[in-house]
């Protein structure tokens, strides 16, 4: 169907897969959030990259696809673990149950697919089913195949040294005593801010707040309720939202602001 999708474009998304569903795992673990989208934009940057400029986009686009899908299944059996850890759950039964959904879902999905594509006029603006985002993973695809020059300036040397700080924090925490470590802050943890907003950090923070005076108040009864009460505070827009509504009233704008613009 994609004939731009070389073989070994699949090759290459399938060696990548494992190590990105192993990150958004662990990062679904943390933080209880689903990065298997920007997992997929790393692989469409590298294979629009490799493609080239003939083939680039659609290899880029599809290659995305077969990622975000493959990263995303790690990130629901890391939920349903969590889930059924707080219902006494076989983690076993969690395994088995998602092997079998995902065997069905190999299936049925495809088929699902070829319905709407045939039935109905996908990613027509006028139509009713306008698929805004593919605009969006497409213009992303052409700035992988135009390579380094199109990013904004400075952004490998922001990448580099973001990731070599994630690195040594990482190594710091590990090499370091068990009683100094735990004070080293999780790069995983500090990434997602990046991604969604500085409103998480924030919320994260209240949150952990309570937690710990909870626990110092009534140990017992904080273990049994904190799940449940996290949960009802996570569903919404979280605690940020009544200061940032605050702010917007009183006309306050945020105090920094950040961007990149090509200088003569």
């Amino acid at each position: 169907m994609f004939p731009e999708l070389k073989w070994y474009y699949v090759v290459v998304a399938y060696i990548l897969a494992p190590s990105l569903s192993f990150c958004n795992a662990y990062g679904a673990g943390l933080t209880d959030m689903n990065m298997a989208y920007n997992y997929g934009k790393v692989a469409l940057f590298i294979l629009a990259a490799l493609a080239g400029k003939n083939n680039g986009v659609v290899a880029g686009l599809v290659g995305c696809g077969l990622i975000k899908a493959i990263v995303s299944i790690s990130s629901d059996l890391m939920h349903d673990f969590k889930t059924g850890h707080l219902t006494l759950t076989s983690p076993r039964s969690m395994l088995l149950s998602q092997a079998i959904g995902t065997v069905i879902g190999c299936v049925v999905a495809p088929f699902t697919f070829f319905l709407f594509y045939k039935a109905f006029d996908v990613g027509n603006p006028d139509g009713e089913y306008k698929a805004p985002y593919a605009i969006i993973y497409r213009n992303m695809a052409i700035l992988g195949v135009e390579g380094f020059s199109a990013l904004p300036q400075h952004c490998l040397q922001l990448c580099y040294g973001f990731f070599a700080l994630a690195i040594s924090a990482n190594l710091s925490r590990d090499l370091s005593p068990k009683n100094i470590g735990k004070y080293v802050p999780l790069p995983m943890a500090m990434a997602v801010p990046f991604l969604v907003g500085a409103y998480f950090a924030i919320d994260m923070c209240l949150g952990s707040l309570v937690v710990f005076a909870w626990h110092k108040l009534n140990s017992r009864k904080a273990s049994l309720m904190v799940p449940a009460v996290a949960s009802g505070l996570i569903c919404g827009d979280g605690l940020w939202i009544l200061p940032s509504s605050i702010l917007a009233l009183a006309k306050i704008r945020p105090p920094i602001c950040m961007s990149f613009q090509a200088t003569n």
